[in-house]
């Protein structure tokens, strides 16, 4: 069996003033993917993958339709080459936003079907934070959502939905795919699997995809911070019997809909003034603190100092921040002389709203290690007692070796402090306490106020006392 691999997999806010561009992405091309890449651990009895094109970034602003037409042409152009396949399985994350563009994962995916055909399958693997349109459905045969935020079941996923499509040519026998979108619309800091009710409605997936006539169901919660027409949570159920699907994706939509009042964030959270009194009140450490407003990988911007400048008012030392992105001051930065005392504005080099802050900073570390391009070189900063983190690009620092590759210890700190929502598997076991800090920026957490021009109604929490009855749609592909 000859199966195509590839696809696009980003979060856009469509709130983010940065518009994306080919360099923010990491694409593997060819064998890159299936030898030491993003498919490199596919079952292969029986199976030749054939590797196309995979663009993957961090969460950003929409893509400027010249990126994305790029990689779709690109994509597209890869895939007729390589035919004849017996199925595609595309890799997406299903909150891709392109200017000028409501629905990309459906019009990529559409582009995939009208290349192959109406008879091959095509099976997808998405973020349980992805959007999904009927457009989407239509043109899939199988589909498989994460189930765990923070995400640690990504390639469990993908295996489940390359599992599915193997099967599918192995048995002759097609699948379809149901769906209901349920008319709620919450953040994902708010639906962490790791706090109920999200917990025990996640838990609760894997008993219906042991029924007879169901694959595998899926509980979509949607993406808040796309003001578009498909932003819904959702759920998808793919399966052999059309009505035992459409049964499974009901009662998961009802059971999300009745839970739709009790989500609450799992971490202790509030404004900042108030996370910081009980940060200055704790008497263990590291406490962790999330800058959730502006989180990189939600698609906040990341150069928001506004929590640089509250420790400073406050005259707080011991703090770790990591980290603000400014490119022109990194450029400073590596001008510099370690030990050098530097005058710098911080903050608002992408974002015009961003409030910058100005500081007298001495530089302790340049982070030139091999392997660091210009774009993604970095500076360690004391400024008022506090270790600060300067990055020339837009990333997060969610992972311990972050920390480490620039000498810093964060179990050490009396405060860490990140651009994040709920924290990372890594982080949140130090976290001592771990508070969250309802912070302004284009992911901020009071979604009820957000710019709500597009998106379908009436949908909760935007408008309450509406009633909901759970209805099955199909894909147009389904085969009774």
């Amino acid at each position: 069996m000859r199966i195509a691999v590839g696809g696009i997999h980003t979060e856009c806010s469509t709130y983010s003033p940065v518009l994306m561009q080919p360099e923010d992405f990491f694409v593997l091309r060819g064998n890159d993917l299936t030898t030491s890449g993003y498919f490199s651990f596919l079952p292969r009895t029986g199976v030749k993958l054939c590797p196309l094109l995979h663009a993957r970034a961090v969460p950003g602003g929409p893509l400027a339709q010249a990126t994305y037409e790029s990689f779709k042409a690109e994509f597209i152009d890869r895939l007729k080459a390589t035919l004849p396949v017996d199925g595609v399985y595309l890799a997406m994350h299903g909150a891709m936003n392109v200017e000028g563009m409501d629905d990309a994962e459906g019009d990529w995916i559409a582009a995939v079907r009208d290349v192959v055909g109406p008879d091959l399958p095509i099976a997808a693997s998405y973020d349980l934070h992805g959007n999904v349109s009927q457009k989407i459905v239509d043109q899939l045969d199988i589909f498989a959502g994460y189930r765990t935020a923070p995400h640690i079941d990504v390639r469990e996923t993908m295996v489940r939905a390359y599992s599915m499509l193997v099967d599918c040519l192995t048995s002759g026998e097609r699948p379809g795919v149901a769906w209901v979108p349920v008319p709620v619309l919450l953040p994902g800091e708010k639906t962490s699997t790791e706090d109920p009710p999200a917990a025990g409605l996640y838990e609760a997936l894997p008993g219906y995809d042991n029924a007879d006539g169901i694959l595998d169901a899926n509980l979509m919660v949607g993406y808040v911070w796309a003001d578009e027409p498909r932003a819904t949570a959702c759920a998808v159920v793919t399966g052999t019997d059309k009505m035992a699907a459409a049964q499974a994706a009901e009662a998961i939509a009802k059971s999300y809909w009745e839970a739709r009042a009790d989500f609450r964030f799992g971490p202790v959270a509030g404004s900042l003034a108030e996370m910081m009194a009980l940060v200055e009140s704790s008497q263990t450490q590291p406490v962790i603190l999330a800058d959730s407003g502006d989180n990189p990988t939600g698609g906040g911007v990341g150069d928001r100092a506004d929590v640089l400048g509250e420790l400073l008012r406050r005259g707080f030392e011991g703090a770790l921040l990591a980290g603000i992105t400014d490119a022109p001051s990194v450029q400073k930065c590596f001008k510099a002389e370690i030990g050098a005392t530097l005058r710098l504005v911080i903050g608002g080099a992408l974002d015009p709203s961003s409030r910058p802050v100005e500081v007298t900073a001495r530089l302790l570390t340049l982070d030139d290690q091999p392997g660091s391009l210009q774009d993604e070189r970095q500076a360690v900063l004391e400024i008022g007692g506090n270790t600060v983190v300067l990055a020339a690009r837009r990333r997060p620092y969610h992972n311990i070796a972050d920390f480490t590759r620039l000498g810093l210890d964060p179990h050490s700190a009396r405060l860490v402090v990140v651009k994040s929502g709920y924290l990372s598997p890594e982080l949140a076991p130090i976290a001592t306490p771990n508070l969250m800090a309802l912070t302004d920026g284009v992911v901020n957490q009071d979604i009820e106020r957000l710019p709500n021009r597009r998106r379908q109604g009436p949908s909760y929490p935007f408008d309450k006392g509406f009633a909901f009855t759970p209805t099955a749609r199909f894909s147009a592909r389904w085969k009774d």
